[in-house]
């Protein structure tokens, strides 16, 4: 049995290790996962009534245009719903991208050292050439990015926040860059971690400026809905309507779609999510500092710490009850921002486990 070339190469995507999965290991019975950027907050209780309120409709397909929830999204940002595509994730919507403009071989997709691991994952299962440029501080180096660029360049990802390394680029940065960008190269800037920032949403602004513009989100990082798998993307009109030709019907259940509505109607508690991670990425940063270790300063809702040895010191962590990533940055480990009490926990886990006083 043959299998296409270009999935030879390819490796699953390993997720945060489950937590029951280290309960069955080890006999632990207290375990606390911060290793998938998941929210650590109680889920919204509007969204646990749309939940509810869902459950005797589940015998029936979604709306697979998702109205309801394109509406919500249109009326939160100000933007054409036409405009907005729903994915199982902002991930689908990433692949869905790539298939869209990476059609052969010799086409490229920029991304930086340093990025988001499904960059390569989808340019290597579609068969496309991936031009990695290297990181600057562990972030993009736009002006790399831009020298890279030739006539077989299709497609760019940008996450910022990105993820591993939390880093942030300026608006003024992002736009300079686009602005230099030609119209017949594809920029997806995917904003995962964007509420977090708590900032001004201006790449709304820049998809009038730019057609070759596309911003993904998700509704897994901020609103806290990871186990539902929702996110959309933003662009023009046109290019919303060839995603759609691709994207599978009802690739959003029911539940997600309404879940994820009712998590817009609750800005109240994304503004709760938002203030609770300032203060965890302050208490683990303060104690790092405590404990004279360094790390990547972040804007997101995760951190990665600088350790002699990361596998060794992630596999002591499991034995402790605490689970966290190890990334493709050599002496890194990536710690999600958990509850108060989850964060101190883990500090003096990890203060243990690296013997220090």
């Amino acid at each position: 049995m043959s299998v296409c070339e270009s999935i030879l190469s390819l490796k699953p995507y390993q997720g945060g290790k489950p937590i029951s999965e280290l309960q069955r290991e080890l006999g632990l019975e207290k375990v606390v996962k911060l290793a998938s950027n998941e929210n650590p907050s109680v889920v919204s209780p509007k969204v646990r009534n749309a939940i509810t309120n869902s459950i005797d409709e589940i015998g029936r397909y979604p709306d697979g245009n998702g109205f309801e929830l394109k509406r919500s999204i249109a009326n939160h940002l100000s933007v054409e719903p036409q405009s907005i595509t729903l994915g199982n994730g902002s991930n689908e919507l990433l692949e869905l991208i790539a298939r869209m403009y990476l059609c052969s071989s010799d086409d490229e997709v920029i991304y930086s050292q340093y990025s988001f691991v499904v960059y390569s994952m989808v340019a290597k299962a579609i068969g496309a050439k991936s031009v990695v440029t290297p990181a600057n501080k562990f972030g993009h180096d736009l002006n790399a990015m831009l020298s890279s660029i030739n006539n077989r360049t299709k497609l760019i990802f940008i996450a910022n926040p990105n993820n591993p390394t939390g880093t942030i680029l300026k608006d003024e940065e992002l736009f300079e860059f686009l602005s230099k960008i030609p119209s017949s190269v594809i920029v997806v800037l995917d904003q995962a971690y964007f509420e977090y920032l708590d900032a001004d949403d201006n790449a709304l602004d820049w998809l009038s400026k730019f057609n070759n513009l596309i911003i993904t989100r998700t509704f897994s990082k901020a609103y806290g809905l990871a186990g539902l798998r929702v996110g959309y993307s933003l662009s023009s009109v046109e290019i919303a309507e060839y995603i759609n030709r691709l994207r599978q019907p009802f690739n959003v259940s029911h539940i997600a779609q309404n879940a994820a509505t009712a998590a817009l109607a609750d800005q109240d508690f994304l503004a709760s999510s938002i203030k609770s991670n300032y203060e965890g990425l302050a208490q683990l940063s303060n104690g790092f500092n405590r404990l004279g270790l360094r790390y990547i300063p972040s804007s997101a809702n995760f951190i990665s710490l600088e350790v002699d040895d990361p596998n060794f010191v992630y596999e002591k962590l499991l034995t402790k009850g605490f689970i966290v990533r190890p990334i493709e940055i050599e002496g890194y480990l990536r710690v999600t921002v958990g509850t108060r009490q989850e964060n101190e926990d883990f500090l003096e886990a990890l203060k243990l486990v690296l013997d220090l006083k």
